[in-house]
């Protein structure tokens, strides 16, 4: 009897040494897939969203952070993250949208953001950062 328990131990062990891998994975594809829905928030935004007061994205050096949940481990335990948000005005745009361009320098009046989103998150005691970079121009 004492057998077969220490066995049973054993092959419970491996079985969730073999399950571990998966999860990582899983709950690397689910902010991978968390990040697209981000980038594709960037790319979809008008440009009045993105350079206005109520921006996802506010002027660097200011930031915005949330408590989103990323998705959901087979049983619904969530996966937990924060989503930090800032946005870059490129050098050579006019000084009313964040740079220093002139007329010279940029006289189409042309407007470059690079919109930043980093993901920070928790497995196993360990915490990992994933962001993704939008840039948009008009």
């Amino acid at each position: 009897m004492s057998m077969l328990s220490i066995l049973g131990l054993i092959l419970l062990k491996l079985s969730l040494n073999v399950t571990a891998p998966r999860q990582w994975t899983l709950q690397q594809s689910v902010t991978d897939a968390y990040l697209t829905f981000e980038k594709a928030t960037a790319q979809r935004a008008t440009f009045e969203d993105l350079s206005g007061p109520d921006s996802l994205w506010p002027l660097n050096p200011q930031v915005s952070t949330s408590v989103v949940e990323l998705g959901k481990l087979p049983g619904g335990q969530p996966i937990n993250g924060s989503v930090t948000r800032t946005r870059f005005a490129d050098t050579n745009n006019l000084p009313l949208k964040g740079g220093a361009g002139t007329l010279a320098t940029n006289p189409s009046a042309m407007e470059v953001w690079r919109l930043q989103s980093v993901i920070r998150y928790t497995v196993g005691g360990r915490t990992y950062l994933k962001s993704r970079t939008v840039v948009r121009s008009q």
